[in-house]
């Protein structure tokens, strides 16, 4: 039975959470315009998780939907404070026609709040728990106008097309045909696109044959299933403990990096330095244009116990890692003078550690000089068949259907560039 407390405590814990999203929003660089910030504050947030108690409902965390037989979180109810950046990101007026790609129930009621009774919010996902359960949250929270599909969103949803926009919340390796094509003229795609190992939140625009970005925020969703879905190829090492994870390219001769744990490791220092709890999103996306054997380390290890790679003491290694031919090194930081600031270096492993780790570090300097601080890249997805000129200073990955240009631009005065964005997100 819900009472009259429950009703009053639930409206409280949603203006204090959407008051914190606000403020949080604000400090990414993506402010609330008022549509958004009405519909976070009327949407019942706790009736999309009736699983949980009210408070964590209301807490700027993700919420647990479904787990796979292995364990693993294939559907969650996103951070608020990044649904609340998508919204943004997507600019969504009355009337709009809206297709949102992952359906946990939320989301699409935020968005039918905006658009109001002159537009179409259509939801959708492949697994039909996460459908059926949108289905009966959305009624029981007054949205019955939402329609929900179960389909594999790899082809869209042709029945409500064209839309105005298109908002994936689930983490996608590749763009394909269908969204695009039933993208109304000047519409825009939201995805968490998945680059290199790295993603980001891209706000992507129709114009002519190709798509631009206008906006990026950090954030990370669980994987797309069915035909979108894209394993990495992964090298593991030390009993499994390391694993170097390539999510664009194949890496050409695994054999060669064989048994390149057992040498000792060589460490190189950049002299640029970082203040405890100061945002770098764009150093991996330097490291990733500026150096074609990036990867993602991951270590495997239980809570304390050593993983077999090296770390200076009072530091920690980061998972961004680079392979050239039979060695590799990895992003890391050691304590610097002043209090919590730490200084970037690499530590490398294999006949030419030092070398690798030597490279990391260069470009963790020129980043440092050019781009800390600054408008960061810019992105467009261009159709695979389409000729892409690769300018200085930028990476095109190949995709399946897909090719997404990582461009940036010149340097400019330091004083200049400022850049915000969310450091977490589900």
């Amino acid at each position: 039975m819900t009472t009259y407390s429950d009703v009053q405590d639930a409206a409280a814990l949603r203006d204090a959470m959407t008051t914190a999203v606000a403020a949080e929003c604000e400090r990414w660089g993506f402010p609330l315009p008022a549509p958004v910030e009405a519909a976070l504050r009327a949407v019942p947030r706790h009736l999309f998780a009736p699983e949980v108690p009210l408070e964590k409902a209301y807490a700027r965390d993700i919420v647990e939907v479904k787990r796979s037989e292995q364990g693993a979180l294939i559907s969650t109810m996103s951070a608020p404070e990044i649904q609340a950046m998508q919204l943004v990101q997507a600019d969504i007026g009355p009337g709009m026609r809206v297709l949102e790609v992952g359906s946990g129930g939320y989301n699409a009621a935020l968005i039918a709040e905006i658009v109001g009774p002159t537009g179409q919010v259509t939801t959708m996902d492949i697994d039909p728990d996460v459908t059926s359960r949108a289905r009966r949250c959305l009624d029981a929270a007054g949205y019955p106008q939402v329609r929900v599909v179960t389909a594999d969103a790899e082809h869209g949803w042709e029945d409500d097309a064209p839309y105005d926009r298109v908002m994936v919340t689930v983490g996608a390796w590749d763009i394909p045909p269908s969204w695009r094509e039933q993208l109304a003229e000047r519409g825009r795609i939201v995805v968490p696109l998945r680059m290199k190992g790295i993603t980001r939140s891209l706000a992507l625009e129709r114009t002519n044959d190709h798509l631009v970005g206008l906006s990026q925020g950090v954030c990370g969703f669980v994987k797309m299933q069915g035909a979108g879905a894209h394993d990495e190829d992964l090298w593991l090492a030390n009993g499994e403990r390391i694993g170097l994870r390539f999510d664009d390219a194949n890496l050409a001769h695994p054999d060669r990096l064989d048994g390149v744990l057992t040498g000792p490791p060589a460490a190189a220092w950049s002299g640029v330095t970082v203040a405890s709890g100061e945002p770098f999103p764009d150093l991996p996306l330097w490291m990733a244009t500026a150096l074609p054997g990036f990867c993602n380390m991951t270590v495997n290890t239980p809570e304390g116990e050593d993983p077999g790679i090296e770390s200076a003491e009072g530091g920690r290694w980061f998972p961004y890692a680079v392979v050239e031919d039979d060695s590799f090194a990895y992003l890391s930081i050691r304590p610097a003078a002043g209090e919590g600031v730490v200084e970037f270096g690499a530590h490398g492993y294999g006949p030419h550690g030092d070398e690798v780790a030597r490279s990391i570090v260069e470009q963790v300097q020129v980043w440092d000089r050019d781009y800390r601080g600054g408008p960061g890249p810019r992105f467009s997805v261009w159709r695979i068949d389409h000729h892409v000129e690769v300018p200085p200073k930028s990476v095109v990955i190949t995709k399946q259907h897909t090719q997404v240009a990582i461009s940036w631009p010149d340097a400019g005065p330091r004083g200049q560039r400022m850049q915000a964005g969310p450091r977490r997100g589900h």
